[in-house]
């Protein structure tokens, strides 16, 4: 499900980023990732190039094939502690790869199966190139950290040059023959210490740089592949769209049975009551057909509301404007409707756009407290853009019900993305983006 909210409490963040940036903690479990990299490095890489070097060499044995599986397997163990590294210093959710698929033949099979997955040369790969970039990080990591921090507290600890080096500072320059210079004077403190703040508050985002490029490496060789993604989101889009199916179903269900059935039923016992009095009691008779007919005046009603709700055919016979003004009138707040689309897109497209708006509209005058709405849809490439902004209260958190979050997931299923932007007081601006399919 994809949502996007703007933070209610902007006042709560006094304080600049770039201030707050080198004390917080995601900037240092970053640097302690970045760290670590060397030493995973060298266990990734020495295992790998040894595993490899051993099974090529025993390749005109039979033993070749068994140790490349090896190691194959071993880089995937590596992966699944790299990926556990990921999620806990970089707070990146990394997916599971696709599993090894074993075919019935015991360990040959499973061999069979390391060879043929593209996850596990992938996580090989990885491994080789885990040590380089892992020299590379550290190196970075370990001279601006230590550079930025000492110049910037170097007044306080320059005192020990005098007291144990017997010199009055860090030498810059010297040629032997008594010609020196060290930064000593107030000056010369006072300017070192404005060099090590400017590199402590550009160090975070150097951090995170590295930091960001080693997630999409983590991501890129020890996630699923983008086929596989693929797959995994469409099993999900499916079964949202399975759910929301039987939820529907269920809900006709329970219209027909509670409704219409449960008035067919009363007029039904009313006509057989006047079938059998209208002889001998015609002005009851008469009494019970006239409130027959107002129980198929109601059931009707009734059946064309569950209508509406399946597929309106104003929106099959007249489009998206027509029918969007039709769900804007019924709605209890006064609301404008602007649509502006070149052509209509396909129905399914055009289905889920008026449910979304007819939700939302549902949302705005049970929960708002607005005075006035709008609706406005248009096309913005190859997207089409729903939204719909009230002037209540505003709090609307896709988390904090079922409605929003379900309409997200069932937006989602459609590639489409539901943006809610409603801060405390108001006023809220929800904005559903769907695909243009015409």
């Amino acid at each position: 499900m994809a949502t996007a909210l703007t933070d209610p409490r902007p006042h709560q963040r006094r304080l600049p980023a770039a201030l707050r940036a080198p004390v917080e903690a995601r900037t240092w479990r970053e640097l302690l990732h970045l760290l670590l990299n060397l030493p995973m490095g060298i266990v990734g890489f020495c295992y790998m190039v040894t595993m490899t070097t051993l099974g090529a060499g025993l390749l005109v044995t039979f033993l070749g094939v068994p140790v490349l599986a090896a190691m194959l397997a071993g880089c995937r163990g590596i992966g699944v502690l790299e990926r556990l590294r990921a999620r806990t210093l970089l707070r990146a959710e990394v997916a599971e790869p696709e599993p090894v698929r074993r075919r019935p033949g015991g360990l040959m099979a499973w061999v069979g199966g390391l060879f043929r997955s593209g996850a596990s040369w992938r996580h090989a790969l990885y491994c080789l190139l885990r040590l380089p970039w892992g020299v590379f990080t550290f190196t970075v990591a370990t001279v601006w950290t230590t550079v930025c921090w000492s110049m910037l507290s170097y007044p306080l600890w320059r005192w020990v040059f005098p007291a144990y080096v017997d010199q009055p500072g860090i030498q810059l320059y010297g040629d032997g023959r008594g010609h020196a210079v060290y930064l000593s004077g107030s000056a010369e403190l006072a300017a070192t210490a404005a060099v090590g703040l400017l590199l402590t508050l550009a160090w975070p985002w150097v951090v995170r740089g590295l930091a960001s490029v080693e997630a999409l490496l983590v991501r890129g060789l020890l996630g699923p592949s983008e086929r596989v993604s693929r797959v995994r989101e469409l099993e999900s889009d499916r079964g949202v769209v399975v759910d929301t199916a039987a939820a529907d179903l269920r809900r006709i269900e329970r219209a027909l049975h509670d409704g219409a059935q449960a008035r067919l039923v009363a007029l039904a016992m009313e006509l057989g009551q006047a079938k059998e009095v209208v002889r001998d009691d015609p002005r009851a008779a008469v009494r019970l057909v006239e409130s027959a007919h107002g129980e198929v005046k109601t059931a009707l009603q009734e059946l064309r509301d569950l209508a509406r709700g399946i597929h309106p055919a104003i929106l099959t016979d007249r489009g998206l404007g027509p029918a969007l003004s039709a769900v804007a009138a019924r709605c209890p707040v006064p609301v404008t409707v602007a649509v502006d689309l070149p052509a209509r897109p396909a129905p399914a497209i055009e289905g889920i756009a008026y449910f979304t708006v007819s939700e939302l509209l549902d949302n705005v005058g049970r929960h708002s407290g607005a005075r006035t709405a709008g609706v406005e849809v248009w096309r913005s490439g190859d997207r089409m853009l729903v939204q719909v902004t009230d002037d209540g209260h505003g709090g609307a958190r896709p988390g904090a019900g079922a409605g929003l979050a379900g309409l997200a997931a069932r937006l989602d299923s459609m590639d489409g993305v539901l943006t809610v932007d409603s801060p405390a007081g108001g006023p809220t601006r929800i904005t559903a983006e769907l695909p243009w399919r015409s």
